[in-house]
């Protein structure tokens, strides 16, 4: 089982894997927040998918509260400030633990790979990222602190893309 496998649900709901939330695309899993420092990075995350989108890509937000309660809003409240916001076009899922007893399957799947550093675990903070093939594979994790334009995850997405 690859975590485009796993069960999760979305933003308003409903029962539902990445595989079926995205097809065959290329999939960036980013743990998000409407109140942290990081939150601008909305705006690149919805540029990649504007960016990308048509070749097979696509961003999916996983809200998470854990990290100085900065995603305190109901499902409501956060679909509203995304779109509001940052005309956020991406799926979002349900808000999720992605550390700790309660850590969601997805992410535990998800935490298994390491970074650029050869470091894997617990995510650090909000919107740390994880790339997945079309195949579900995790091919790269990045940081909070990297840019979603970053060079670096832009050479990977181009390269994950390509490669299928």
């Amino acid at each position: 089982m690859t975590p485009r496998d796993i069960p999760v649900r979305t933003l308003a709901d409903a029962p539902t894997t990445l595989a079926e939330l995205t097809g065959d695309a290329v999939t960036l899993v980013v743990n998000v927040a409407s109140r942290c420092g990081l939150t601008p990075q909305y705006a690149g995350l919805v540029r990649l998918q504007q960016r990308f989108g048509e070749r097979g890509f696509t961003v999916v937000g996983v809200p998470c509260n854990q990290f100085a309660g900065q995603e305190p809003g109901s499902s409501e409240q956060i679909q509203d400030f995304c779109v509001t916001t940052y005309g956020v076009d991406f799926p979002l899922l349900e808000k999720l633990d992605v550390n700790g007893d309660d850590r969601h399957p997805l992410y535990t799947s998800l935490v298994e790979t390491p970074d650029a550093s050869g470091d894997a675990g617990d995510v650090q903070w909000n919107f740390e990222k994880f790339l997945l093939d079309r195949d579900g594979a995790v091919v790269a994790r990045f940081r909070p602190r990297v840019e979603p334009e970053d060079p670096s995850v832009i050479e990977a997405i181009e390269k994950t893309i390509g490669q299928n």
